[in-house]
């Protein structure tokens, strides 16, 4: 079935670019028409992100209990179509927020069951490249949807239509939801007959998945959202259409590198690249904090594109064949969840130290929690035998 796997990453590819033709420009928006300070920015973004993850451990739960991954993914991926609708009618910050969460609510909804469908859509030993395939797509997805946005911004010349921008990311956004037509359900869709043991099952996890678990919150704490990113290279000089062109770097090599990285980890292991993706976050958030010059934003820009071909597939395949199959979903949701337990307390604290001290300090604080994360993980994870097998994936 790997075409389902290539279909649900063209249901990502639409989403995605209908997303990134606005998200790289909510900040601008934000600042320029609403007046929002970093510290405003900051608490949007991670309440807005927190609810995404948050949700996501319920959904994984429902998708375990109820075995319909398909309609569940569904109507996480129909929020996306309203978020832009609401971006349309937002008349204030408040407005811009309530949207956020319309966003990140379909996010939440959509994430498990999705990952689930990829990981039961290809053999268990193809699972980090179908993973990377998925991932490839929908940051082409991305990429095609940033450029979109370059060149509306720049036929715009300074006089940005924001709204009508919105509504063009509408397009796309059907696209995606049309293309669920033809994606086949894995599985049974039935509920299952017997009750699913959730705090039995998480207490006897696997102590490597414990680990990288504890090793997500203590990452995430660091890694605040984009959004800060977007204004350190305003700060550095790059104007709006060219902070557009950053981010499609970004998410050009992501695509690029995607299935290679999850191909490769499919042979010498999730943990080897999981851990040079971590270093390799700290090096990118050292530019940022440091950035001398526009040279260094973009080199910035490009590494963050590596770290996330690195991790972002590679770490959802080595929950997929780790977690039991019963809890696949929800183990999956869990790590967004764990994740976005940090993420609203990263942003929040991004905010308020860029705002009393400035960007150095948040990026620097950034760096250092990578850093701990890599450390940990390559002298804490232990490669062992489950269930009788030998999992190189490790």
């Amino acid at each position: 079935m790997k075409y389902n796997v290539i279909l649900i990453g063209l249901v990502s590819f639409f989403a995605d670019l209908s997303t990134e033709m606005v998200y790289p420009i909510i900040p601008l928006y934000l600042t320029t028409v609403f007046g929002a300070t970093p510290a405003i920015v900051g608490i949007i973004e991670g309440i807005a992100e927190s609810l995404a993850s948050l949700l996501k451990v319920f959904s994984g739960y429902i998708t375990d209990k109820y075995q319909r991954k398909k309609p569940i993914a569904f109507m996480g991926y129909a929020a996306g179509l309203i978020y832009k609708l609401a971006l349309i009618l937002a008349g204030s910050w408040y407005g811009i927020l309530a949207a956020r969460l319309i966003d990140r609510f379909g996010k939440g909804i959509r994430t498990a069951p999705r990952d689930v469908l990829v990981s039961e859509s290809c053999d268990f030993d193809k699972l980090g490249h179908s993973f990377g395939i998925h991932k490839a797509l929908d940051m082409a997805g991305s990429a095609a949807g940033i450029l979109i946005a370059f060149f509306i911004l720049t036929a715009w010349e300074g006089k940005y239509a924001y709204k009508q921008l919105f509504l063009l990311s509408c397009i796309p956004a059907i696209a995606s939801l049309l293309m669920f037509m033809f994606i086949k359900e894995t599985g049974k869709s039935c509920e299952s007959e017997v009750p699913l043991n959730l705090f039995k099952g998480l207490k006897n996890l696997d102590k490597r998945l414990k680990l990288y678990l504890t090793v997500v919150f203590i990452f995430t704490l660091g890694n605040s959202s984009n959004a800060f990113l977007i204004l350190k290279a305003g700060n550095v000089g790059f104007d709006p259409v060219s902070v557009v062109l950053l981010y499609f770097i970004y998410s050009m090599i992501s695509a690029l590198f995607a299935v290679p990285f999850g191909k490769r980890s499919d042979h010498i292991g999730r943990k080897r690249l999981l851990v040079a993706g971590y270093l390799i976050f700290a090096l990118v958030y050292a530019g940022f904090a440091w950035a001398p010059n526009k040279a260094v934003i973009v080199a910035a820009f490009a590494l963050y594109g590596i770290f996330t071909a690195m991790t972002v597939g590679v770490e959802r395949a080595f929950v997929a064949e780790i977690a039991p199959r019963e809890l696949k979903g929800t183990l999956l949701g869990l790590q967004s969840t764990i994740a976005g337990i940090a993420l609203l307390p990263a942003s929040i604290i991004a905010g308020f130290l860029w705002t009393t001290f400035g960007s150095f300090v948040p990026f620097t604080f950034g760096a250092i929690l990578s850093l701990i994360s890599a450390l940990l993980l390559a002298f804490g994870l232990p490669q062992k035998t489950v269930a009788g097998h030998l999992h190189r994936s490790y």
